[in-house]
């Protein structure tokens, strides 16, 4: 039998007694052993756990990083369809929404040199081939200038194509964004409408211009022209004789909408977001003179802007450039 362990205290007091005061440890030493071994059977499988748990975490990184590394050298390696795993990861939701651009665009770029090709052999064919007539027939004065005249418009008809590239090109590397102002659509559209009246009417094409107040938009005022424009041209252009072209401004749910209605032929659904292609001509299209770069300028300077473009498809074409409120 252990002998029990006791604390005691003693104090003799003034008439002489002493006064002993004493107490029996064992159960607190007990306690205190009981909860020394418990601290220690806890903590041991607790360490154990957080071990496991940042090894399997640790494992788990390891691997993430590996596919991520894997799927990257594959990009690197010139496949664009390749995407980062998201996982709801907002990181590799940001790139892969840029390998999608970067993707179309470079699709995109990869079908330009053809069609840039195929839009210039055709002018230059024809000069060239109007030049050897004309220096095998030609026999009067006249009828070398008729030749040259001939060559003269595929080159111009070159130039312009080159012309428009090059537009194209300066608009989508601008910054002129830092120069923009205020521009009084309403002033803009009754421009547009007093240049293009005259060739509605040699078309026999009703222009109209409808203004439902005087609204204006941050930009620059000479791009919007050129893009409002081109609008206006492509309706007119496709619109047959006896129909009519309206342009509208108006305002609608906090957006000042610049809208071109016209009565041709439209755009069809699959069509839609094709028509904005550089050098896109629908077959219906294709002995309709032009270089088919109209829409593609307008996006270019609508996104520029931080507009958007929305072609409505069906019989009549209907195209818009809505422009939202600054903040």
């Amino acid at each position: 039998m252990i002998d029990p362990v006791i604390r005691a205290i003693g104090r003799r007091l003034p008439n002489g007694d002493a006064l002993v005061i004493g107490c029996n440890v064992d159960e607190t030493a007990e306690i205190s052993h009981v909860v020394g071994e418990a601290l220690a059977l806890g903590l041991l499988p607790a360490l154990c756990l957080c071990l496991l748990a940042g090894a399997w975490l640790s494992l788990r990184a390891r691997r993430r990083v590996d596919e991520v590394n894997q799927r990257v050298q594959r990009i690197i390696a010139g496949n664009l369809r390749e995407r980062l795993p998201h996982r709801n990861v907002r990181l590799a939701v940001i790139v892969n929404g840029m390998l999608d651009e970067m993707e179309a665009m470079i699709h995109a770029l990869s079908g330009v040199g053809n069609d840039i090709a195929h839009d210039l052999r055709t002018p230059l064919t024809r000069a060239r081939l109007a030049l050897e007539r004309g220096r095998t027939n030609a026999g009067t004065l006249e009828q070398l200038q008729q030749v040259m005249d001939k060559a003269i418009a595929g080159i111009d008809q070159s130039l312009t194509i080159i012309t428009a590239l090059l537009r194209l090109a300066e608009i989508e590397n601008s910054r002129r964004s830092a120069a923009f102002g205020v521009v009084a659509l309403h002033e803009t559209l009754r421009e547009i409408c007093d240049v293009y009246e005259p060739i509605a009417e040699d078309k026999q094409i009703k222009l109209s211009v409808h203004v439902a107040d005087q609204l204006e938009v941050r930009g620059d005022r000479d791009l919007m022209f050129e893009a409002i424009a081109n609008l206006v041209d492509n309706a007119i252009k496709f619109t047959p004789a006896g129909g009519n072209v309206e342009i509208d401004l108006a305002r609608a749910d906090k957006h000042t909408v610049v809208r071109v209605n016209d009565t041709g032929p439209g755009i069809g659904q699959q069509e839609t977001e094709a028509v904005l292609r550089r050098f896109y001509r629908p077959d219906k299209n294709r002995n309709t003179p032009g270089v088919s770069l109209g829409l593609n300028l307008v996006s270019a300077i609508v996104k520029l802007h931080g507009f958007r473009l929305m072609i409505h498809p069906g019989p009549g074409g209907q195209v818009e450039i809505v422009c939202p409120d600054g903040d």
